[in-house]
């Protein structure tokens, strides 16, 4: 599906010396925001970017301080699984 924005002429030129490829950033901003939101899931952002990897996907939600949220709660849980797998439980 193709989205089209309006945007002033004088605006997308102040844009576009921040970001020369603005349609790909105005994407790449709305992927973050919507990973933020819990809209989208981290493989969904990586298709709608076209990364290839999960690394690749989530050096960019890093570099957009878009983090997953994860509780000091849910690290015990991890550790916990880990724990169960490495004793072969």
């Amino acid at each position: 599906m193709e989205v089209l924005l309006q945007v002033p002429d004088d605006i997308v030129e102040t844009l576009q010396v921040q970001w020369a490829d603005l349609p790909r950033r105005a994407v790449e901003l709305l992927a973050a925001e919507s990973y933020r939101a819990r809209v989208l899931t981290t493989a969904e952002v990586q298709r709608m970017l076209g990364f290839g990897t999960r690394m690749e996907t989530d050096e960019f939600l890093k570099k957009e301080k878009a983090y997953l949220d994860y509780s000091a709660d849910d690290f015990e849980k991890d550790m916990e699984t880990l724990r169960r797998f490495s004793d072969g439980q």
